[in-house]
């Protein structure tokens, strides 16, 4: 009985402060509310997002970028394709080779006119393989026997190089430059566009001319007279095509080899 009284006593004390408390408590609550859980939590994951596993997919700025490039990839293509069809280059001119001579041109900015070379050595040397697009006007406008160097095949070029006194051919991209009179007679120099592909063509003196072995009468041994690694013509077309190309066109060396399209830094 004593207990039970002094526990009573005690919770008549207590009471009038636990009483205020609540209802500074409860005053504070209605004007500064504490935030809901799931207002909080909404905040929490704009400040601090969640970091998802690993294994689930996310849009991350590479990502982007990637579709971005294929998406470009796909346009390039498609562009490419409407072109080619629109020439009616199709049985004449490679298509893949076609792609990529355009791809190429496109992302070339130092070009200055819309005429497109395409050299094709996945072609023998017995067969017209150096093609000369007008871009803008849509129009094939050449179309010639082309030699290669000594060093890089007999009928098939198929071993390229940038290699001072190689006398192989070298793939790529190149900016065509100004003509001169040399030992070759009227020839083109060529500006490689492509580090460690084709950037020695300067150094290595790789220029367009004509050739008595590169016209077509010498086919008849098999193939066609060989260079020391220039793009020689037939003597009667030389002066033609170079003054169609010269002073900064665009001229691509296609050979549909995998260790070009791995390393090219244009493509």
């Amino acid at each position: 009985m004593q207990k039970l009284g002094l526990l009573l006593f005690l919770s008549i004390l207590f009471y009038p402060l636990t009483a205020s408390q609540s209802i500074a408590s409860a005053e504070e609550e209605r004007v500064n509310p504490t935030p809901s859980t799931s207002v909080k939590n909404d905040k929490e994951a704009w400040l601090h997002p969640t970091i998802h596993s690993t294994t689930e997919p996310r849009w991350t700025s590479t990502h982007l970028w990637g579709e971005a490039s294929e998406a470009m990839e796909v346009m390039e293509a498609t562009a490419a394709k409407q072109l080619y069809d629109e020439m009616q280059l199709e049985g004449e001119v490679d298509q893949t080779a076609f792609l990529q001579a355009w791809t190429g041109y496109q992302r070339i900015t130092e070009k200055k006119k819309p005429i497109l070379t395409l050299i094709d050595f996945t072609k023998p040397s017995t067969e017209e393989r150096l093609f000369v697009f007008d871009l803008e006007q849509k129009k094939l406008l050449f179309t010639s026997v082309v030699a290669h160097g000594k060093n890089s095949g007999g009928n098939y070029a198929t071993s390229f190089s940038n290699k001072v006194g190689s006398y192989q051919s070298s793939l790529g991209f190149y900016l065509t430059g100004h003509t001169y009179q040399g030992r070759n007679g009227y020839s083109l120099l060529l500006d490689g566009l492509e580090k460690g592909i084709n950037d020695r063509a300067r150094e290595r003196a790789i220029v367009v001319h004509g050739a008595a072995y590169a016209n077509p009468s010498v086919c008849r041994s098999g193939r066609l007279g060989r260079s020391f690694g220039c793009p020689a013509l037939p003597q009667a077309l030389t002066r033609p095509i170079i003054n169609a190309i010269k002073d900064g066109s665009v001229l691509f060396i296609y050979a549909n080899q995998p260790e070009y399209n791995q390393h090219s830094t244009i493509l």
